[in-house]
């Protein structure tokens, strides 16, 4: 054998294998498609498990959802259960606690008769009743201050030395009914408030010790009627006074009876009064009683003044300037009957607004 025909053999050994592969493979080819589908099923078998599982768990999750719902709908309802009869507990503790006011409202209601006139809104309300007593005439007016805004005092054009008549102080300022308030001096043709004077707080004239008979009634921040006699200043100031005014004598205190100066039992006897007071409930009384002159013929004493307001519950009474000064205003209009026949200007006026 010659040198190349022993190369030619010895590859010829070595591809045998490989050739006798082809062979096989060109006289028997594989199945392929079965192959594919075996693989196919393979797959599919190992994700049924899991769709099964997340079809499980879906539904699990919609039942869960609709226990949810229904849970949050009771909720809801008992929330509203809850918030209605909560409702009705308020308003019936409510209708309760104004029952005591009701009932002594009806009280003061029955001593004083039958309003002629009512003024309601949701800052105050105010009845206006005639008094028509064995020996004189005019009228009272209750007053509830629903927000202590309700009740100024004005000072004539905002200047001390200056005077206006009520009604002209009630149509500047829109007020709804008024008053005169504290007495006054006059000097160098000018009208001056006596003694200690308040507004928004301040001292007009600084504070000015009580002296003689002279009394300061007013209003404090919480719109209650504060009044008395202060020595000193820090006295009044613990009060907490918004305004005030001074005038002689206090006829009632803490539901007492104040004894009545001599002096102002005579003159003059009898006078056309204005009277400010409050009761227990805080409510406010007014009263504005007629007459025909100063002269002490007319009009009522200071002791039958006391009596009857100590007789219908009064707790504090305070007398403000009388005489030509008694004006009561209400609804635009002078309501008595001021005994000099025309209006007298004062410093200051206490007024109402609705």
């Amino acid at each position: 054998m010659s040198r190349v025909q022993y190369v030619n053999r010895f590859f010829l050994i070595l591809a045998a294998p490989a050739i006798g592969l082809l062979l096989c493979l060109l006289l028997f080819p594989p199945n392929l498609d079965l192959q594919l589908n075996t693989q196919a099923y393979t797959s599919k078998s190992s994700l049924q498990p899991s769709a099964a599982q997340l079809l499980k768990d879906l539904d699990i999750a919609e039942e869960n959802a609709k226990s949810t719902s229904k849970s949050l709908k009771q909720t809801l309802t008992l929330y509203n259960q809850t918030t209605e009869t909560m409702s009705s507990i308020v308003q019936k503790a409510s209708i309760q606690a104004q029952r005591p006011e009701n009932i002594y409202d009806k009280r003061i209601r029955s001593k004083l008769g039958l309003p002629i006139e009512t003024v309601n809104s949701d800052k105050i309300r105010i009845e206006l009743f005639r008094v028509n007593a064995m020996t004189y005439k005019g009228y009272a007016m209750k007053v509830k201050l629903k927000d202590p805004s309700a009740m100024r005092m004005s000072l004539a054009s905002e200047t001390l030395g200056s005077s206006e008549t009520t009604l002209k102080a009630a149509q500047r300022h829109q007020a709804v009914a008024g008053i005169n308030a504290g007495g006054f001096a006059d000097q160098d043709g000018k009208r001056y408030p006596l003694s200690t004077t308040m507004m928004d707080g301040q001292y007009l004239t600084g504070f000015q010790s009580s002296f003689k008979d002279l009394y300061f009634v007013g209003l404090n921040e919480s719109g209650k009627l504060i009044g008395g006699k202060f020595n000193q200043q820090n006295q009044l100031d613990k009060l907490q006074p918004q305004f005030g005014a001074s005038f002689v004598p206090i006829l009632l205190k803490d539901g007492k009876k104040t004894p009545i100066p001599a002096k102002w039992k005579a003159a003059p006897k009898r006078a056309p009064r204005t009277i400010i007071g409050s009761y227990k409930d805080d409510q406010l009384i007014v009263f504005v009683i007629d007459g025909y002159n100063e002269a002490g013929g007319s009009g009522a004493t200071l002791e039958e003044i006391q009596g009857q307001l100590y007789k219908i519950g009064v707790v504090n009474a305070y007398n403000l300037d009388g005489g030509g000064s008694s004006t009561l205003v209400m609804n635009d209009r002078v309501v008595n009957h001021p005994s000099d026949g025309t209006l007298r200007p004062v410093p200051t006026n206490f007024l109402f607004f609705k």
